[in-house]
């Protein structure tokens, strides 16, 4: 399995992006998708996930009420709509999903970087 994100780019404080995960390979079976970030000089941090059957969605403090994660079961694809970006959302994101339940991820896209600036 494979996964490629997209959407990062630079924006204002304040603005909007839209990131996206489409996920390739051999038969694509997940439980769970998320999104995680790494600020430079920071570990990363896990931002959100969703259930792949329930839609059930967890957000990370930082991004609630701002960001919303959603999915495309037909198209294999995970969402990450951004809204109210702070400088403190720099960071490069990535997608990765898990076969379990529960556990660590087993895929992980390359990460596309988001810039707010202030």
């Amino acid at each position: 399995v494979q996964l490629q994100a997209s959407g990062g780019g630079l924006v204002q404080t304040g603005g909007s992006l839209r990131l996206s995960c489409a996920a390739s390979g051999r038969a694509f079976s997940t439980s769970v998708a998320g999104w995680f970030r790494q600020a430079p000089g920071k570990e990363r941090e896990f931002v959100t996930n969703i259930r792949w059957n329930t839609g059930v969605t967890v957000y990370a403090d930082s991004v609630k009420g701002r960001f919303t994660i959603s999915k495309d079961n037909a198209k294999n694809t995970v969402y990450l709509q951004m809204n109210s970006l702070k400088p403190e959302d720099t960071a490069v994101y990535y997608c990765a999903t898990r076969k379990a339940s529960s556990g660590p991820y087993d895929y992980w896209g390359q990460g596309t970087q988001v810039t707010v600036s202030s």
